[in-house]
Parts: structure tokens; C-alpha cells; sequence
């Protein structure tokens, strides 16, 4: 793939003449793109060295490059701390990230709506509750099920979003919000109701899983989300100039020969799947769509040649960093992600609405 520059200062031209695939990236994203990863990093070492079992930073370096020397007295202590424990979840909470960044992005731009996330659209609380109910009331049915019921239930809510808010002949983004909000509200409705009947030791299984957590994940958990995002992702950005079409307007968009409602569905469905992954591996966490899209956006710009990747990358280490708080705050307890995410995310949303008031 070769590297051009375009015809407009600032951006950057790719071009693919193998793949016959081109993409124009705001010139701001390479840097933004290292300087997220480096800090990632930099966070993830902490948050590897920092527990119970402390090891230095220094250590946790040479144990995850393999330098760390055979006859060092603590070689096997550390390589089992940070190689079998600390290393998966902390991956796990970059993939979830990544996922529910780039999900919110698709959103908001199929929306045209700042404030759409898959939280706030009820396409997490589809996936919820399609999980709840396979935790407590369907307790024959193996966990490995997990990630296709959460699936399920996010691809059959946002389907439904769409079908209601479908009216003359069309979507409208605002019916797509509403509908989305007020079916949110009904399928937390169902999820309360199961937990409130079902069996104590599942109920307090499902709500350890739906305030949002990545303790106890295993690389079992990164290879299984590292394959949906595998997939996912690249789908996500070769279909980043619809995106860029669709948040123009309808009308803009089929002036550009876009199919507007098979593209909205088909953007809506991939979406759906990057929100089910997270859901089905970390519980229910909000705001993480929301938070990350706004802020890369400024960084990068709106093009989504640069804006899927780096929010992606945003979204990862926003969630890494959210990790490591909810292990210091209380430590040596932990608060679950999900928690310290909504501590982040809520007074960031109602700023979105009081600027938007303005």
C-alpha cells in the first residue's frame, strides 16, 4: 500500500492498487494514533505492576519481552502474576473498549445524533438481556453460548429500532433515538424482572456480570473477543465512506449514489455485533461509546478513514485506564469498570446536553 499526498493540505492519501482500495487520512491521525498507543502502554504497565503482589515496572518490562533472567529470585512469581492474571484482563478491557468505541462511532454517524451510543440506543441492554436470561433461567445451556445469545439479542433489538422507527417510506435518525431510548426502558424493565425471580445464586451471577467487569478474564476471553473484533473491525472501516456519506444527510448521501436504508441496516448491524462482543465478555459498559468518538473527533477530525481507528484506540486505553482506577480507589477491593466508566462518562454526557442547550 503506497502513501500519496492528496490535493488538499493536511490529509494524507492511501492507495491499494493491488486491493483497488484507497483512503484519505487527516494527516493528525498517525501522531494522535502513536501517542495514544504509547500512553496505553504506559498505563498498562502500571496497572500490571500495581496489586497485591507488587512488581516493578521495571520487571513487568523485562517479563513481557523476555528479558527478565532465569535465576531473578521472584522469575517465577512474575511470570505467572502478570503472564496468567494481570496480562488477559488487561487486554480484555482494551478489546472491550475498542469495540464499544467503534460501535458508538457507527452510531452517531447513522444517527446523525452526538448523544447515540449503544447504551442510550437499548442495543447493550438487548444484548443484556438476552445474557441475563441465559445465566438465570436457562442454567443447562453452557456459558460458551454467552457470546451468540448476547449477539442475538443486540442484532433482534436494533432490528426492531429499526422496523418502529421505520415510517413513509423510511428511517428518520430522531425516530431511530427515540424508539431506541424507549425500547432501552423496556428491556431493562425484563432484565430487572428476571433477576427479581430468579434463583440467588445465578441472580447475584448476572449482577456481578451486568455492572461491567473484566476480573477474573483469561486469554480464553481476549482470543474470543480478538476474533469478533477481527472481523468487525476492517468491515468497520471499508465501510467508512458510507459513513462519511450518511452523516451528511440523507438527502446528501443518495445525491452521492449511497443506498441510504441498506447501508443504514447494514452499518446498524455491525454496530450491534461489536457492542454484543463487548457485552458478552465484560457485562453492560456505558459511555465508553460515547466519550470516545467525541473526543478523537476533535483530535482527527470527522473523516472516518482516521476517526474509526483512533477512537477505536481511544476507546481501548480509556477502559485500561478505567481498570486500573477501579482497582486503586477501593483497593484492596475493586469497583467494577462499569462503574468507574458511568463515574467518567455521565457528567460528560450531561455536558454534551447543556452545550447542546446552548
Amino acid at each position: 500500500m503506497a502513501a500519496h499526498s492528496s490535493t488538499k493540505p493536511g490529509w494524507i492519501a492511501l492507495r491499494s492498487r493491488r486491493l483497488r482500495l484507497s483512503f484519505k487520512l487527516d494527516r493528525r491521525v498517525p501522531g494522535v494514533a502513536l501517542v495514544i498507543l504509547a500512553l496505553t502502554f504506559v498505563v498498562l504497565v502500571f496497572s500490571i505492576s500495581y496489586g497485591e503482589y507488587d512488581i516493578s515496572p521495571w520487571d513487568v518490562l523485562r517479563t513481557l519481552t523476555g528479558t527478565l533472567p532465569h535465576d531473578h529470585p521472584d522469575y517465577a512469581n512474575d511470570h505467572l502474576v502478570v503472564d496468567t492474571f494481570r496480562l488477559p484482563r488487561i487486554l480484555t478491557a482494551f478489546l472491550v473498549g475498542a469495540a464499544l468505541a467503534t460501535s458508538g462511532t457507527i452510531m452517531q454517524s447513522i444517527t446523525r445524533n452526538p448523544l447515540a451510543e449503544p447504551g442510550i440506543l437499548g442495543v447493550s441492554a438487548g444484548a443484556g438481556l438476552a445474557a441475563v436470561a441465559l445465566i438465570v433461567w436457562f442454567r443447562d445451556v453452557p456459558l460458551s453460548l454467552l457470546p451468540w445469545a448476547a449477539f442475538g439479542g443486540a442484532l433482534l433489538t436494533s432490528m426492531a429500532i429499526y422496523v418502529l422507527s421505520w415510517k413513509n417510506g423510511g428511517s428518520t435518525p430522531v425516530r431511530l433515538i427515540l424508539i431506541g431510548v424507549a425500547l432501552a426502558s423496556v428491556l431493562g424493565a425484563l432484565t430487572s424482572f428476571m433477576l427479581v425471580f430468579g434463583d440467588i445464586t445465578d441472580v447475584q451471577q448476572a449482577y456481578v456480570w451486568l455492572t461491567g467487569s473484566v476480573y477474573g478474564r483469561n486469554w480464553s476471553h481476549v482470543r474470543a473477543l480478538g476474533t469478533w473484533l477481527l472481523v468487525l473491525l476492517p468491515v468497520a472501516l471499508l465501510a467508512a465512506r458510507q459513513l462519511n456519506a450518511l452523516s451528511l444527510g440523507d438527502e446528501i448521501a443518495r445525491g452521492l449514489g449511497t443506498r441510504v436504508e441498506m447501508q443504514r441496516v447494514a452499518l446498524l448491524v455491525i454496530s450491534s455485533a461489536l457492542a454484543a462482543a463487548a457485552v458478552a465478555v465484560a457485562g453492560t459498559i456505558g459511555f465508553v461509546g460515547l466519550v470516545a468518538p467525541h473526543v478523537t473527533r476533535r483530535l482527527v477530525g470527522p473523516s472516518h478513514e482516521g476517526l474509526l481507528p483512533v477512537a477505536a484506540l481511544f476507546g481501548g486505553a480509556l477502559l485500561v485506564l478505567a481498570d486500573l482506577i477501579g482497582r486503586w480507589v477501593i483497593a484492596p477491593s475493586e469497583l467494577p469498570i462499569g462503574i468507574v466508566t458511568a463515574l467518567i462518562g455521565a457528567p460528560y454526557f450531561m455536558f454534551l446536553l447543556y452545550r447542546s442547550r446552548g
